[in-house]
């Protein structure tokens, strides 16, 4: 794992934190100064810095001593670790041999970038059920813009994919009347497609309800969850299996070939 990229990340990770926290309550993420949800004291900068100021502060706040939510370095580790580990997992032939050009840098860019969404989609919809379009929409250009730039060929076959996945979102979403999909994850899964193109899709897709299932059948078991009233959001499952197929895509798709 590379130390650099964990160190970066946890400082990505911060302004992730907010944004995830920020965007499903329409509020800016430029303006406003950080502050305790509690007492509302405006917060120093020692008391942001990532991981460090939480462990020290023993997760409470400085002034009133109210328990801090795991959720702020729960998003700081989880970017650490996934930028760490992005250096060595990720599909492009630059970042796997680490071949130092231009296009590396694009390369790495990109896929840092494409982590980044995917992770306030995950913290965002698990905490407030929204998938924010300010990080979707952008995510979606950017993708396009990258796919223009740097593998053209594979525009068509990616574009595809994300109006069929998209397309069966909103099926779901209409059959359900809205109460077993909602419309966030049919614009989300038009940019999984847009990412992963096929068959990272249909990898990403399988893992997603394979996992949902898993976890809602533990929930309801567990009588966390009822078999109706509350939804359990799905975006943390779709993101869950984007970024499988995003690193393991092939690995996976070798071992079924040799299975067949």
């Amino acid at each position: 794992m590379d130390a650099g990229f964990f160190l970066i990340g946890l400082f990505v990770g911060s302004f992730l934190n907010v944004l995830a926290d920020r965007l499903p309550r329409d509020e800016s993420v430029i303006g406003g100064r950080s502050h305790c949800d509690k007492c509302k004291k405006t917060l120093k900068w020692y008391d942001l810095i990532p991981l460090l100021s939480f462990l020290y502060l023993q997760g409470k706040c400085r002034y009133c001593h109210t328990p801090l939510s795991m959720h702020y370095p729960a998003v700081e580790v989880t970017t650490g670790v996934m930028f760490a580990l992005a250096v060595i997992f990720l599909p492009h032939e630059s970042i796997k041999y680490q071949v130092l050009s231009i296009k590396y840098f694009v390369d790495l860019a990109y896929y840092l970038f494409i982590i980044s969404s995917l992770i306030v989609v995950f913290f965002a919809d698990l905490k407030y059920g929204i998938i924010p379009d300010k990080i979707v929409f952008p995510a979606v250009i950017i993708s396009f813009l990258y796919l223009i730039l740097n593998t053209q060929y594979l525009i068509l076959p990616h574009v595809l994919s994300a109006v069929s996945a998209s397309l069966f979102f909103l099926a779901l979403f209409l059959i359900t009347k809205g109460r077993g999909m909602g419309f966030g994850d049919v614009k989300f899964a038009f940019l999984m497609g847009l990412i992963l193109g096929f068959p990272g899709i249909a990898i990403a897709l399988y893992i997603a309800f394979l996992t949902g299932a898993i976890i809602g059948c533990i929930l309801i078991v567990w009588k966390k969850k009822k078999l109706s009233g509350t939804k359990i959001p799905f975006g943390p499952f779709l993101v869950l299996g984007t970024i499988v197929s995003l690193f393991f895509g092939e690995i996976i798709m070798q071992k079924i070939s040799q299975i067949l």
